[in-house]
């Protein structure tokens, strides 16, 4: 077929519509290939989304009504939140006049959008309630500065989170590799909608409910302690009750924090990258019936041929010796057990064509490890230049890109997170500390991702059979996703409380109290909506929503819970420490005396 990618997946929706109706009881036809597979992905990969929605969306509310506690408050961040995913939505389709968006790329955003969207929402509500109790007045009054201290308070750190997500994702920018760009892009757009939403829509309503916010509320003992003071004294509560403990052993709960984060991250020094189209999961469909019965029946590397282009140096014509040696290594490569067969070489103007055909399916290892070896033989031509394209081939090469150029991903967005860190805590320590466990919540989440998928634990608890790689892009997605999800509203309300007492203990304590139980329910919210993708078929999709989930429970436990409390005892006002920066303006008339 000839064309783009879109103009070649148009191509084979049409001969899949084609011939829809063709065949009887004798005789079942089906097209595949690798554009037709593509589409059927596609196909299934909505059909997940959908379904994924379906059971997040409900779980997120239920959620939120028992962290609100009333019906109307936990009615309000999901409104927002589709409010928000309509507007991301109606960006993309603009978008889509200069550049495309595959199917992962919309499910990504879908998947990062409700989350961030329904946690947003939910922690600007819980302030705007928290500040209605704590400030009396007249009815207008009151509500405009409770709205108003919300924005500025839980609605600042909003901002702050959103940005350093949009940081984090330019950075995969500098891959160069279509899927990373627009991932970029999309999850970007969906996180700015909600932004956008959060701080135009959300006080809006929040001002136009006032107090009644409050309608449909739980019975006293399932409320948040909205109304909680901060008398003199210890705190009360279970959570302060847990801060001081501790706080009273930091070393003994860090050493036994760091320890489980450690050993959950050891499988990354295994990983194996690859790229799966999830062919798998087609069997149910037209195109996944035609390519069972081609790797039944023919060579399955015949969906995706290895493509071999031979050349002269620089793209000149083949000489008569350089000829013959690239016939030599189509011969050679003939006898490779992985190879099934070598169709004829095509030569036209001095280049050469040829086809091989693989014994193994185009997306496995043994494939990509397949192209690999025929690119090292191939360099051994002496003459000639021979070229190894493909699918597989490209897979390889967005492996090589990506490893390539992680570690520059990670400086970028190590660098671009710590300055911003330090704007916003005005702390040097801090934001050193949010950086580090970030990137041990990272770790520990990828290496239970790559015990789950590569190693194949929970295989039949999953419903997946493991490909023994994870895909290519996820650790390089993932570490860029979590600098932002790991919103730092703890932080933010100790800094409050630290610079109304100056006392770190009692700043720690109450923090922890007032935002223990929205930090819980905003990470269950998100573990919600990423762990519905563990019902997808695609596995891809599986993939993702276990490491998201599993690094924001890893987040809001191991770290906001437990390491937070210890490393803020342990640093002591240390925590708050920022150089001074003081400019003496110029002494204007020792500089007049001077001039004269």
């Amino acid at each position: 077929m000839d064309g783009d990618m879109a103009e070649r997946a148009k191509v084979a929706r049409d001969l899949q519509d084609a011939i829809a109706t063709t065949g009887d009881d004798s005789i079942d036809v089906g097209v595949t290939g690798y554009s037709a597979v593509q589409n059927a992905a596609t196909e299934l990969q909505n059909a997940d989304l959908a379904r994924a929605e379906a059971i997040g969306i409900p779980v997120a509310l239920v959620l939120l009504v028992l962290a609100l506690g009333a019906l109307a408050a936990a009615a309000v961040p999901i409104a927002v939140a589709i409010a928000g995913m309509l507007t991301a939505v109606g960006v993309l389709f603009t978008l889509t006049a200069v550049t495309a968006f595959d199917s992962l790329t919309v499910a990504m955003a879908t998947m990062v959008g409700l989350g961030v969207g329904i946690d947003y929402a939910m922690f600007i509500v819980s302030r705007f309630r928290e500040e209605l109790t704590h400030h009396t007045g007249p009815d207008h009054a009151a509500i405009s500065g409770a709205v108003g201290r919300s924005l500025a308070t839980a609605g600042k750190t909003i901002l702050v989170s959103g940005l350093v997500v949009m940081i984090s994702l330019c950075a995969l920018i500098i891959i160069q590799a279509p899927i990373f760009r627009g991932i970029a892009i999309g999850v970007a757009t969906a996180v700015t909608s909600m932004l956008t939403v959060a701080v135009t829509l959300l006080p809006a309503l929040l001002a136009a409910l006032g107090p009644a916010v409050n309608r449909g509320s739980l019975p006293a003992r399932w409320r948040p302690a909205d109304s909680a003071t901060d008398a003199p004294g210890v705190l009360g509560g279970r959570w302060a009750r847990w801060a001081y403990l501790v706080m009273r052993r930091p070393v003994l709960f860090g050493t036994a924090a760091a320890a489980v984060l450690v050993l959950a991250a050891l499988p990354v020094f295994g990983i194996r990258y690859g790229l799966d189209m999830g062919t798998t999961a087609l069997d149910d469909t037209p195109t996944g019936r035609a390519s069972t019965a081609l790797n039944t029946n023919f060579p399955p590397g015949a969906l995706s041929p290895v493509e071999i282009i031979a050349t002269g140096p620089s793209d000149t014509p083949l000489t008569a010796d350089a000829e013959a040696r690239v016939n030599r290594f189509l011969t050679e490569i003939d006898g490779d057990a992985r190879i099934d067969t070598v169709l004829p070489a095509q030569l036209n103007d001095g280049r050469m064509l040829a086809m091989a055909i693989p014994s193994v399916t185009f997306d496995s290892m043994a494939a990509t490890d397949l192209v690999r070896d025929l690119r090292n033989t191939a360099a051994g031509a002496a003459g000639a230049e021979i070229r190894i394209g493909g699918s597989t081939a490209e897979f390889v090469d967005l492996s090589d890109e990506m490893t390539t150029k992680l570690p520059l991903v990670v400086a970028l967005v190590l660098t671009a997170s710590l300055v911003f860190l330090i704007a916003a805590f005005r702390s040097i320590a801090l934001p050193l500390k949010a950086i580090a466990m970030n990137l041990r919540a990272t770790g520990a989440a990828l290496g239970i991702t790559v015990a789950v998928f590569q190693w194949g634990l929970g295989e039949n608890v999953l419903d997946f059979t493991s490909p023994g790689f994870v895909q290519v892009y996820l650790p390089t997605v993932v570490f860029a996703l979590l600098f932002g999800l790991s919103m730092d509203f703890l932080i933010r309300r100790i800094r409050e409380y630290w610079d109304a007492s100056g006392d770190n203990q009692r700043a720690v304590a109450a923090g922890l109290t007032h935002t223990a139980r929205p930090i819980t329910a905003a990470a269950a919210i998100m573990i919600a909506i990423f762990a519905s993708f563990l019902t997808a078929d695609i596995l891809e999709l599986k993939q993702l929503g276990l490491a998201l989930a599993v690094a924001v429970a890893i987040d809001a436990v191991l770290i906001r819970l437990v390491l937070v409390p210890a490393l803020m005892r342990l640093l002591g006002g240390w925590n708050w420490w920022l150089p001074a920066l003081r400019f003496r303006p110029p002494n204007t008339r020792a500089l007049r005396a001077a001039a004269e």
